[in-house]
């Protein structure tokens, strides 16, 4: 009796040849290595959870050879338990050496059993119990029945078929127009990555694969050269696949000629006897991947686990347990599980758009992924069932109606069977599985295929949920970070440098910004990037050739086919070029334009930058050949293109306004300062804040009759366009009213009075105004007054420092000023230092550097030139406080030189 059996109360036994010998019972390796049971309750789902019981079990006993005849006879036997007999079910798997036997017990033993025998008939059919027993008559290797007072058992016994020595599993034969095509020779690329994700090791099979020999790639990291999904808030980096202990799944590597070459790999990852870690990957053409795809199965854990008396979930009776986690894996595990259900080369999922009137394709298998994907049809393309992908739909033969599956022109395939998924009576996707051979579906593939598709819709739609809620916060993270960057520079040539770097490659493979100037002006190439730098150039050259897009001021993005176009002409002529060619002249002249032609042969897009109700450029996206756009990252680049056209025009206000300030500020500061005889003059001028504001401090030299010499410094309240004004009006009427021959109190009294003049747009004034007379005896005379300004300071051939004026008033506040001036003779040796109130009142923290810190300064200037004295000051000022000056500052230096000695 094997474990598990209850003693019978009388039985039948049915061997294969119509043996009744109960020694036939038991077979070449009756020792029972593992057993498994699960009891079912009597409701409709426990037939399917009884399959998916049963292939689980199997699968992980590594029977994948009797798994689909023992999930037939199965569902047959626990339908007649619980749906006919309306008891509870239990099924038990028991293992041995070369077989399985599977026993299904219900508590309905007064049930009819037919018995096969020499002369007796099975019963119908369409009768409760005969079909299950029929099958089990067809099918197992052996099966009995066996009663007790209580239960009836069903048994039947499956044994493995013989199999060579070391054949862990085996596929069954097929017809050689059902196997795979594959090209003339299957290559496998062996590369090998060490610990910092470098390619350490290249075979000959990865060259012919890709076109790089061993010596340009080893060194150099594998994520140069792989095409990976840069979708933003989703999905694994290649980087962490690398670190991982076992990955497998598809992918892209660019070749040597451009074009992205699909394929499907298996990463190992090793460690050699130093302890050094790498990683060994396997990687085969995308459409091969039958070489290296590890068929999906359960664990004997897994089975034990679903022992425990919980129902299976009939979404994993499809998909597999663990199912993926995440979207794109889900929907791969479909495709490929359908494509193996109906036994079809290929297979495809779509999923609906928001509005449900388009289908993108999220997930194929058999197909050329990377053409593919993403791709989008219309769900309604004709009247009738067979033109909706709303209604499950067979065809027989495509090369019958061309055109009917517009995803599969030109694959080979020729029969399909699609199929809705839909939630709550809504269409949200479609998923259809399709063979190369003809009339290979019917109705009944069909319905098995929407059974498949009911049980995983929910899932789908879960997952994309999900994966737009990621995008859409990812999305946010990046406009965010987007917005922050393009805030933080007011530089026209970084923000176009800005707006390219955030969609390469994140949204596009290539970028390319075009500005307009003004309403009369051309689009202008002003800026463009690719994610592979050294395709720059030639992308520059190509779209320098074209002419730009229509700047129309309609929101969204729009297609332009121009530069593909283009880039398609221009590898024709290089190709037709090089057929003259000497066969050593056809490297790198027609090896950049095909590169070049394949990084823009995909999909290009425009967006139009409009700012302040005006276009302003143009923001152009691209893909390589045959690849194309998201919805969702066209709408991520909408966003992104408004930001950008703010940021740009505002970039544009700025530098405009730059240049008139700093233009302004030019025409305030004296253009050229005059030759002193006898005289050392020198001048240093630091504007305080960002683009030099115009206004605030100012100084001036200038002519006077009778040989003289007019100078001053002065600083306007305040700063901005009224400063400006009161600045460019107080040097100007200096020059004016000193060369008609006025004083130096009757030129700041006038000046006074017409600062008052300008009423509300008036600031005062402190000004320090003086006339200087070089002597025929190597002194200098001076002079000065000082209006409410920082004294000059005057400095000794001793060292002595002292001040060199008296203060007064200060200009545009009072109407009446009494001013005088005072006189000052410079010895030779003597400095006199002038400077404004930005040197003096230089501040760190509480401390001040005043009157008294700079004439402390000015002591230690003795003995040089005037150009000494001035730079001495200003590095003083400048390291008293470590922050930036928030004044402007100015000093003006003039010293008598001693008499040269011979």
């Amino acid at each position: 009796m094997l474990p598990g059996e209850q003693p019978p109360a009388s039985g039948a036994e049915h061997p294969d040849h119509g043996s009744l010998d109960p020694a036939d019972n038991r077979t070449r390796s009756s020792v029972i290595t593992a057993r498994a049971a699960h009891t079912f309750e009597p409701v409709g789902r426990s037939v399917a959870a009884a399959r998916a019981f049963v292939r689980d079990t199997l699968q992980g006993w590594g029977f994948g050879d009797v798994v689909d005849d023992a999930v037939v006879l199965t569902s047959e036997l626990v339908t007649n338990a619980v749906v006919h007999a309306g008891t509870a079910a239990e099924v038990v798997c028991l293992r041995s050496g070369d077989g399985v036997r599977i026993e299904v017990s219900d508590r309905y033993p007064e049930r009819e059993i037919p018995l096969q025998s020499s002369g007796v008939a099975m019963s119908s059919p369409d009768r409760e119990g005969g079909r299950g027993l029929q099958l089990c008559a067809a099918l197992a290797t052996r099966w009995g029945v066996e009663y007790s007072p209580a239960h009836k058992h069903v048994w039947f016994r499956l044994d493995l078929p013989e199999r060579q020595v070391g054949t862990r599993t085996a596929g069954p034969s097929v017809s050689t127009e059902l196997l795979p095509l594959a090209d003339e020779r299957v290559r496998v690329a062996v590369i090998q990555i060490d610990s910092e994700g470098a390619v350490s090791a290249w075979n000959d099979d990865a060259q012919e694969l890709f076109g790089y020999p061993a010596k340009q790639i080893i060194g150099k990291p594998l994520t140069d050269y792989a095409a990976w999904p840069h979708t933003p808030g989703t999905s694994t980096g290649i980087a962490e696949a690398l670190r991982l202990s076992r990955w497998e799944g598809s992918y892209g590597i660019r070749a040597a000629d451009g074009r992205v070459v699909p394929v499907y790999a298996s990463h190992l990852r090793v460690r050699d006897p130093q302890g050094e870690p790498s990683t060994v990957c396997l990687l085969v053409r995308d459409d091969e991947r039958a070489v290296l795809a590890t068929p999906q199965r359960g664990t004997a854990a897994e089975s034990a686990h679903r022992a425990d008396g919980q129902s299976t979930d009939p979404f994993e009776t499809f998909i597999g347990s663990p199912a993926p986690d995440d979207l794109d894996g889900l929907l791969q595990r479909t495709v490929e599980r359908s494509r193996d259900m109906l036994d079809g080369d290929a297979a495809f999922l779509l999923l609906a758009t928001d509005d449900e009137t388009e289908l993108e394709v999220r997930a194929t298998t058999g197909l050329p992924s990377a053409r593919q994907r993403f791709a989008r049809v219309p769900v309604d393309t004709g009247s009738g069932r067979y033109g909706t992908a709303r209604m499950p739909a067979v065809h027989e033969d495509l090369s019958a109606v061309p055109g009917a599956v517009p995803l599969l022109n030109g694959t080979g395939m020729r029969s399909v069977v699609t199929v809705p998924l839909k939630v709550e009576g809504r269409l949200t996707g479609s998923l259809g599985v399709a063979a190369e051979g003809a009339g290979r579906y019917s109705n009944e593939e069909a319905l098995r295929l929407q059974f498949a598709a009911d049980r995983i819709a929910l899932a789908v739609e879960s997952a994309r949920l999900g994966e737009l809620e990621r995008l859409r916060r990812g999305s946010l993270s990046f406009l965010v970070e987007a917005s922050d960057l393009l805030a933080g520079t007011l530089d026209r040539d970084q923000t176009l440098a800005l707006m390219a770097q955030m969609t390469v490659p994140t949204l596009a493979t290539w970028c390319a910004v075009y500005t307009i100037a003004d309403t009369a002006s051309e689009p202008y190439l002003s800026y463009v990037l690719h994610e592979d730098e050294e395709r720059i150039d030639g992308l520059k050259a190509l779209l320098g050739r074209i002419d730009p897009p229509e700047p129309v001021p309609t929101p969204g993005a729009r297609i332009w086919p121009a530069p593909a176009r283009a880039a398609h002409e221009a590898a024709l002529e290089a190709s037709v070029r090089s057929l003259d060619d000497e066969p050593h002249h056809l490297g790198s002249g027609i090896g950049s334009t095909l590169t070049t032609a394949a990084s823009v042969g995909g999909e290009t897009v425009v967006l139009p930058l409009v700012a302040r109700n005006r276009v302003i450029g143009m923001l152009v996206l691209g893909k390589p050949s045959e690849d194309h756009f998201r919805q969702e990252n066209l709408e991520l680049a909408e966003d992104l293109s408004r930001r950008a056209a703010l940021a740009l025009d505002n970039s544009r206000l700025y530098s405009e306004r730059m240049a008139i300030s700093q233009s302004l500020q030019r025409s305030l500061l004296p253009p050229d300062m005059p030759e002193v005889p006898g005289v050392e003059v020198e001048v240093i001028y630091r504007a305080a804040g960002e683009g030099n504001e115009v206004g605030g401090d100012f100084y001036d030299l200038f002519t006077i009759p009778d040989g003289a010499y007019g100078f001053a410094i002065g600083d306007v309240c305040g700063t901005g366009p009224e400063a400006a004004a009161v600045t460019g009006l107080a040097r100007h009427a200096l020059r004016l009213l000193a060369r008609e021959g006025y004083s130096g109190p009757a030129v700041l009294e006038r000046l006074n009075n017409a600062i008052l003049d300008e009423g509300e747009r008036s600031r005062f004034l402190t000004l320090l105004y003086g006339e200087l007379r070089p002597q025929e005896d190597g002194s200098a005379l001076l002079k000065v007054v000082c209006a409410g300004h920082p004294l000059p300071l005057r400095l000794r051939q001793d060292g002595s420092v002292e001040a060199a004026a008296e203060p007064q008033p200060l200009l545009g506040v009072m109407d009446d000023l009494e001013l005088y001036e005072q006189t000052v003779r410079l010895e030779p040796g003597d400095v006199l230092l002038c400077v404004t109130d930005g040197i003096t009142e230089r501040r760190e923290g509480s401390r001040m550097l005043g009157d008294d810190g700079l004439a402390e300064v000015l002591k230690g200037c003795t003995g040089l030139t005037a150009g000494a004295v001035a730079a001495r000051v200003m590095r003083a000022v400048e390291r008293f406080a470590a922050d930036s000056p928030s004044d402007d500052m100015a000093i003006l230096t003039m010293r008598v030189p001693e008499p040269q000695r011979n």
